[in-house]
């Protein structure tokens, strides 16, 4: 069974080169897959299994059809009662089509043209049309790139986007991507440097920058992360004054990464009140499915240094219940035996008579 259709912007303009449209089922990503330039995306459904395929769709009505012998009918229609697309488009507001109740023909669903609206400009949010102006074999390039990476070919992936920043050199996405790659072979230098070269074409790109701000928390250059974080999160449009209404992150990025790195950089430079209120961001705000299990450890940290014990137990308490088996739970268990017994020692002290 194949699933196709069509995302297409409401205002007419082409859509962006890193359009993509993923298959949820119960609140869990089973497909991804990227558009072709023209908006065009075929997603070929495997039997069963029904494994993750993340690969750049071409528009053509033969996409994924090397495959099709391993598919022996495709999902049972009553499996996608709980499932929807998901439209992921930079710049615009997502959307859905839930999957139950479409017609099938020839063992294939077309769900037709998925219109996606524009969000509201706020500072930060406003990408630059740079990007989107790269030559047709630059894009081609950079969709190849994408595809090879995420087949884990690094390799052809790195000599796919030194090939579309060849031919355009202000291609945000590409510099970014080859920073990626070049992180994932383990040069950081190289990595830095494409980073810094997507920065340099566009500010308000924000992934390098939380790249760049992992690197600096690395190696330990914590001025440096804080001044990286800072950037992103003053272009966090949740924090702009006057806004409303639906926001969506139009760079895909977690903020709540950003307040992380951000929150561990002040806490190592010794601003324990700046790393507070990043860390709650990170916690309570930015990142509320605990995806950043290791804020609740930084927390109890800051707790401690500030004596606030009740609070730094209750800290290491939802660590441990988010990562009941990690790595590190036994020194977690360590540390906070000590901290009860700290904080038993202190409710019962007696205080100074006048």
């Amino acid at each position: 069974m194949f699933l196709s259709g069509k995302i297409a912007t409401e205002d007419g303009t082409p859509v962006p080169s890193d359009a993509s449209i993923q298959r949820v089922c119960q609140n869990r990503v089973r497909q991804q897959v990227y558009t072709s330039p023209h908006g065009d995306f075929s997603m070929q459904m495997q039997p069963m299994t029904d494994s993750f395929v993340d690969a750049s769709g071409d528009g053509d009505a033969n996409f994924g059809m090397a495959n099709r012998a391993s598919v022996n009918g495709g999902i049972p229609r009553h499996e996608l009662e709980n499932c929807e697309l998901r439209t992921s488009v930079a710049g615009f507001r997502p959307d859905s089509v839930y999957l139950a109740g479409l017609m099938t023909t020839g063992g294939s669903i077309d769900v037709g043209t998925i219109v996606v609206q524009r969000t509201g400009k706020v500072a930060g949010g406003t990408l630059n049309a740079g990007p989107y102006k790269a030559p047709n074999d630059a894009q081609k390039a950079y969709l190849k790139g994408l595809d090879a990476k995420k087949n884990g070919k690094l390799a052809n992936a790195q000599q796919s986007f030194e090939k579309a920043v060849a031919i355009y050199p202000k291609y945000t996405y590409a510099w970014f991507q080859l920073g990626t790659v070049l992180q994932k072979e383990n040069q950081r230098d190289a990595a830095r440097t494409a980073y810094m070269r997507a920065t340099a074409v566009d500010s308000k790109f924000l992934p390098p920058y939380l790249s760049l701000a992992f690197l600096a928390c690395e190696a330990e250059k914590w001025t440096e992360a804080v001044a990286l974080t800072d950037h992103i999160l003053s272009l966090d449009p949740v924090k702009q004054p006057g806004t409303g209404g639906y926001i969506v992150d139009l760079d895909a990025l977690n903020f709540g990464e950003a307040y992380f790195y951000n929150a561990l950089a002040n806490y190592r430079l010794n601003k324990l009140e700046n790393a507070e209120k990043s860390a709650l961001k990170a916690e309570n705000h930015a990142d509320p499915q605990g995806h950043f299990p290791q804020v609740h450890l930084l927390l109890a940290e800051i707790y401690y240094q500030k004596k606030n014990y009740p609070v730094a137990i209750a800290e290491m308490r939802n660590y441990l219940e988010i990562v009941p088996h990690g790595q590190d739970v036994d020194k977690v268990r360590e540390r906070l035996a000590k901290l009860e017994q700290l904080n038993g020692a202190a409710s019962t002290a007696k205080p100074d008579q006048q």
